[in-house]
């Protein structure tokens, strides 16, 4: 597996084969997120086909926020989400950041499991309109 950085365009297209995603992720979107801070956009290949993908960006000087990414349904459950989470905690530590945060919901069991066995702390909860749609707040000190 090689993880390596991309682009909005490669956001788009892994984004389109992720079911659970379902359009929302538009290229307004992006931009108007990701425009005029710094950010990280990484992508997971295997013979060199997108398989999966993370993007964050910086909340403050000491803060970056994981804020979307996902694996397609044919490679789940090999690692891939787990490699993304480990290069992009390595690249926000070796940037002077301090913590990550992330945000996952209740409809995402695995992401939770995930981030809990990976260290990640609970700190917040935002209530949605339904038990599966509030926000769950992780973050994780980077040492």
């Amino acid at each position: 597996m090689l993880i390596e950085q991309g682009s909005i365009d490669d956001i788009l297209f892994i984004d389109a084969l992720i079911p659970e995603f379902d359009g929302r992720n538009t290229r307004e979107r992006l931009n108007e997120r990701l425009s005029g801070i710094p950010h990280l956009i990484l992508l997971a290949k295997i013979d060199g086909q997108i398989v999966g993908y993370k993007v964050g960006y910086q909340l403050s000087s000491l803060e970056f926020y994981s804020w979307i990414g996902g694996v397609i349904p044919s490679h789940r459950q090999q690692g891939v989400a787990s490699e993304l989470r480990r290069y992009q905690e390595h690249w926000a530590r070796t940037s002077d950041y301090q913590f990550i945060t992330v945000k996952s919901m209740n409809a995402y069991p695995n992401m939770l499991r995930l981030l809990i066995a990976s260290g990640y702390q609970i700190t917040d909860y935002e209530a949605g309109q339904t038990p599966t749609s509030g926000k769950i707040v992780f973050q994780r000190e980077l040492v």
